[in-house]
């Protein structure tokens, strides 16, 4: 059996090769400034303290580096904090108020549906001046989605509760979501968090059900795909690292 060190290491010869790209650059974190508003800063200033409390109750800090997962199927959005050693605990599961389309990945501009995948966020996807309150982009496409010819760009979360292509939170949930990230970031414990996007909750039992209907029987091995990072987050609490190789994700 090959160690997970080798892997690593066969993984990093692979990348220096340009066999893999990885989808999101390795880098130190350290502390960088979001872009602000008057509209922001004034949110920002009327929400902190109570989020700063709700946060200590729970046994987080504000500024800790943070992950998303978003679930389709049950329209929600969880939003999980690092802890003191390398383990993530949610925070807290938000309902999501409209998105677009339906079961599967988007393909193409104007198909009115909300992407699937693995993504990630920094300080430049951050708009305080989104005429959906306040929003941050996904980055689609990645480089995943370019490999597989898919189109489209302001794929989003952001407030409100309409949607032509993004996940709609509200303003209320979309202010503590933007706030928590954006304290993330600029407190320097991370220059980007990822944001996993699942059809549905991906466990063995709901898969092999999916499996039997028109969309499962369509993106089943994309959905088997996106099963390796749902299945690695359940079994180390933290997300992986992502690279592409060969139209697939490849995660360690």
């Amino acid at each position: 059996m090959i160690s997970k060190l080798s892997r690593i290491g066969q993984l990093g010869l692979a990348l220096c090769c340009g066999a893999m790209l990885l989808l999101a650059p390795v880098n130190i974190a350290s502390a960088t400034q979001v872009k602000t508003s008057e509209k922001s800063l004034s949110i920002q200033k009327r929400i902190q303290p109570k989020l700063a409390k709700q946060l200590e109750d729970k046994g987080f800090r504000l500024g800790s580096p943070v992950f998303i997962r978003i679930f389709k199927q049950t329209s929600e959005l969880e939003l999980w904090i690092k802890g003191p050693g390398p383990r993530y605990y949610l925070f807290k599961t938000y309902e999501i108020c409209d998105y677009s389309g339906g079961l599967g990945p988007k393909l193409k501009t104007g198909d009115k549906q909300a992407p699937e995948g693995v993504y990630h966020v920094d300080a430049n996807s951050f708009n305080p001046n989104s005429r959906f309150h306040l929003s941050f982009d996904l980055g689609y496409p990645n480089a995943y989605d370019s490999m597989q010819g898919r189109t489209g760009k302001f794929l989003m979360i952001h407030g409100q509760c309409e949607s032509v292509g993004c996940y709609a939170m509200t303003n209320k949930f979309m202010e503590e979501i933007y706030f928590i990230t954006q304290a993330a970031i600029e407190a320097g414990s991370q220059d980007m968090f990822w944001v996993h996007v699942f059809p549905f909750k991906m466990t063995s039992r709901q898969l092999r059900r999916i499996s039997k209907t028109p969309e499962g029987e369509k993106w089943m091995p994309f959905w088997g795909n996106l099963k390796q990072a749902y299945d690695y987050f359940e079994t180390y609490r933290r997300p992986p690292h992502v690279a592409v190789a060969k139209g697939t994700y490849i995660f360690f």
